[in-house]
């Protein structure tokens, strides 16, 4: 059966939402997050860096972006949506209450362009009634209003461009132009924004491009690569950011992924067929593929330390993708779906990882709560920045935090959400430095003085779960590659130790290695330690052998195969395997044997030839330099999993 990886339409954002019945959910103990490191200093300003994977304020303090979106400068209203009838005051105070430190607002090009030559909405849809302090506002007087009561509750802002045009739909729309507004108008636009707030700090970050998406042969849509040309979202990127860090450079740049990427031997010119019938591409959900990134890094040049990256993720009531059919859990879903498209980037160290959108209803359907549940897990233990869809009831897709009377919080939602909220000692922290999260008088949050200042910092001294049991995935006549299950720590676990014999040989941000160098028909023994950032390590892990082939068979040995499944469904999965040269020769070409199992057939395999057990290169990708690397994948169906037993590689 044929399964699309298109992410199809998403959010209605002005459909009436039916209210619907929420399961009880078990209830989510608010994590507590202490600090890893405290400072003396106090920063005046609230700016925030990067560091590694970390985001840091401008004494090196981390921090932890947690928040929500709140859509209506981007439709047709030209306003925040639900003004109609709820307080933005109340609404406001309510958000820093509930522990919400950052808050992502979706704008369009056209209202920014709008506001840059004088034009404002003279009388927005807003019930005065309910809200008596924006009597006689414009819209862009509300915007105004508003980061007053954002910096009055110890609130920051992110900045993000939904669409072209101010369309309630605007987002489906695949590219960052529309009609008559140019992508020169699109970086005029941020550059207009960015100089009128540039010395407000409340405004912290920038999210370029909400979901750049489409599938190539039916244009326009977006692509990742190392061209200049207009649907090159990483130039595109790439370029909005360094043209408002000329401006502000201590704003955060936050590009998000797009929808497909080219598989291994396959270009942006390749035809976009049935992705499981003549698979030329990855899919994933609109604005979530950023495995570009591995190959087409963005470059800020010198504000490189302002970069994030910023994938979106849903659950199968926004949309069925392949991997929700079938068995699913956590670690499935990293190895498979997460860590390809994105999670690589945390863990490898590349930069900081906001996850921009996420979220939806819940106690409709079991598969998404259990989706919902991981990603959130994923976030906490990981301490992974996030902005949760949505405040706004009124999201045709996911509903919202709030009812829809926009007054009373979900509290079945809010309870699942709370525990990747940032807190401190039982209490919620800001951004900000000087005001507490709910403003001066707040008995719930905490601001950064309280918690790095000598109000209640402290070390961490507490030390992460062991990891997982290790388990091997391949050998050859030298190496063992290994993969474990991810250890809990009550801060978050920045790395593992990987130990042979005792002795440790790797420190390693994932949960996989390869060890190389080894002798050959000799059995290893491993264990896995965690470690985070404070230093405090874990107990050993159980303890793996694996044991090295012989050598020979494909002509030497010299090279590691790592198999990922990149999807699953009842009857059947779908796998990539990458080939790595690890000798200091050019090959003339590999081969990989497979462990397959009596109760899967393999249906369709490129990029590779099979006989029986044994997948040999295809005749463009034999010649590997050393430290290159190519990829197979395959269908399988039935049952069970194929493993990697060995990879050798022929060389000339």
């Amino acid at each position: 059966m044929a399964l699309t990886r298109k992410a199809g339409i998403r959010r209605r954002l002005r459909l009436p939402l039916a209210l619907a019945t929420m399961a009880t959910m078990l209830a989510a103990g608010a994590a507590v997050l202490a600090p890893t490191t405290a400072a003396a200093a106090v920063p005046e300003k609230d700016w925030l860096h990067v560091q590694g994977n970390k985001v840091v304020d401008e004494a090196g303090n981390e921090v932890w972006l947690t928040g929500v979106n709140w859509f209506g400068f981007n439709a047709s209203e030209r306003v925040f949506h639900g003004l109609w009838s709820g307080n933005i005051t109340t609404i406001t105070k309510g958000m820093a209450d509930r522990g919400i430190n950052l808050v992502r607002v979706p704008i369009s090009t056209q209202l920014l362009l709008e506001w840059k030559n004088g034009q404002t909405v003279a009388a927005p849809n807003v019930n005065t009634y309910a809200n008596p302090e924006l009597a006689g506002k414009n819209n862009l007087q509300i915007w105004d209003y508003w980061l007053q009561l954002c910096e009055q509750y110890g609130i920051k802002v992110m900045l993000d461009v939904h669409s072209a045009e101010a369309d309630n739909s605007g987002h489906i729309h695949p590219v960052w132009w529309k009609g008559t507004i140019t992508v020169e108008q699109f970086y005029q636009a941020w550059e207009w924004v960015t100089n009128r707030y540039k010395t407000n700090d409340t405004i912290v970050a920038m999210d370029i491009k909400n979901e750049p998406h489409g599938t190539p042969n039916s244009p326009p849509r977006a692509k990742w690569d190392n061209s200049t040309d207009q649907d090159n979202f990483k130039y595109a990127c790439e370029t909005a950011g360094k043209r408002i860090l000329a401006i502000n450079p201590n704003v955060l740049i936050l590009c998000e992924g797009i929808e497909v990427y080219p598989r291994p031997g396959e270009t942006w010119n390749s035809p976009n067929t049935d992705p499981d019938l003549s698979p030329n591409y990855f899919y994933n959900w609109w604005g979530g593929n950023l495995r570009g990134v591995r190959d087409y890094p963005i470059n800020l040049g010198a504000n490189q330390d302002q970069l994030m990256y910023s994938p979106h993720d849903y659950g199968p009531l926004v949309y069925e993708q392949p991997w929700f059919q079938g068995t699913f859990d956590k670690t499935s879903l990293t190895n498979d779906v997460w860590r390809p498209n994105w999670f690589y980037i945390h863990e490898d160290g590349i930069a900081p990882l906001l996850i921009g959108e996420w979220g939806g209803r819940l106690g409709q359907d079991a598969r998404q709560d259990k989706w919902m549940t991981a990603l959130r897990d994923l976030i906490v233990q990981y301490r992974l920045h996030q902005t949760f869809w949505v405040l706004n009831p009124n999201s045709g897709d996911t509903g919202g935090l709030l009812l829809d009377d926009w007054a009373t919080w979900d509290t079945a939602k809010y309870n699942l959400l709370k525990p990747a909220l940032w807190q401190h000692q039982g209490k919620f922290v800001s951004l900000d430095h000087q005001v507490r999260l709910g403003g001066a008088t707040s008995t719930t949050g905490y601001n950064l003085a309280d918690v790095y200042g000598g109000g209640g910092g402290g070390g961490d001294t507490i030390a992460p779960s062991a990891p997982g049991n290790p388990s091997v995935t391949g050998v050859t006549s030298s190496s063992v590659s290994l993969t474990w299950g991810a250890a809990t720590d009550n801060v978050g676990v920045t790395a593992y130790e990987v130990y042979r014999a005792g002795t440790k040989v790797a420190t390693v941000s994932g949960r996989t290695y390869t060890d190389t160098g080894l002798a050959a028909s000799t059995a290893y023994q491993y264990t896995v330690r965690a470690r985070d950032a404070a230093g405090n390590v874990s107990a050993a892990s159980a303890a793996v052998t694996g044991t090295t082939s012989s050598g020979g068979g494909g002509g030497g040995s010299g090279c590691t195969a790592t198999l990922v499944v990149t999807g699953s469904w009842q009857g059947g999965m779908q796998a990539e395997v990458t080939v790595k040269n690890t000798s200091t020769m050019t090959s003339a070409g590999w081969s990989v044997v497979l462990n397959i199992p009596s109760t899967l057939t393999i249906a369709n395999l490129w990029n590779g030839n099979r006989t029986g057990n044994t997948v040999t290169n295809a005749p463009h990708n034999g010649s590997l330099a050393p430290s290159a690397s190519t990829s197979f994948g395959f269908v399988a169906n039935g049952t069970g999993t194929v493993t990697v037993t060995s990879c050798a590689l022929a060389v000339p």
